[in-house]
């Protein structure tokens, strides 16, 4: 048997056993991974053939509906203002300093204004992570587009952060 094996790696040479070993690793990653993702996808095509019509996606109107949906969701009876008194109180009960910020009316062409903020804020990491969470969840019309943090050195516990937040609002 070993005599085998020495005269099949002779004639095949170090690039035919790594052929083989490569062809060997594509059959087990076949059979462990491939055919398992498989079988799941035939299952969960099943199940969609037996939803109700009106929840596949790609029915005619369903993108209409989507955006009707959106505008629903972002149609608010707070003010502009109203927001930013909410995100000052946010920012009080979670212990972040906010310091001046700088605001953008963005013009847009359909029906949702944009109002960019630039928010420089302080405070340590947890206290600026729960500030965003509790805004995120009061605050449903707004959106966190960038986040930049620092520290002035490792020892430091208080983070300075510049937040670029965007209020959608849905125009009148």
């Amino acid at each position: 048997m070993m005599a085998r094996l020495a005269g099949l790696r002779q004639d095949l040479g170090g690039m035919g056993l790594a052929a083989l070993v490569l062809l060997a690793a594509a059959g087990a990653f076949q059979l462990l991974a491939v055919e398992p993702l498989e079988a799941r996808n035939r299952v969960l095509e099943e199940k969609a053939a037996h939803q109700p019509a009106r929840n596949r996606p790609g029915q005619a109107g369903s993108a209409a509906q989507k955006v009707a949906a959106v505008y629903d969701f972002l149609q608010k009876d707070e003010e502009i203002t109203d927001w930013l008194a909410k995100l000052h109180g946010i920012g009080l009960a979670t212990g972040v300093h906010l310091k001046s910020a700088n605001y953008r009316n963005e013009k847009t062409e359909g029906r949702i204004r944009r109002f960019e903020m630039v928010l420089p804020v302080s405070g340590s990491y947890a206290q600026i992570r729960d500030f965003l969470q509790r805004a995120l969840v009061e605050i449903p019309v707004m959106s966190v587009d960038q986040m930049t943090l620092k520290r002035e050195s490792r020892n430091d516990g208080a983070v300075q952060a510049e937040l670029r937040l965007t209020l959608h609002i849905v125009k009148s």
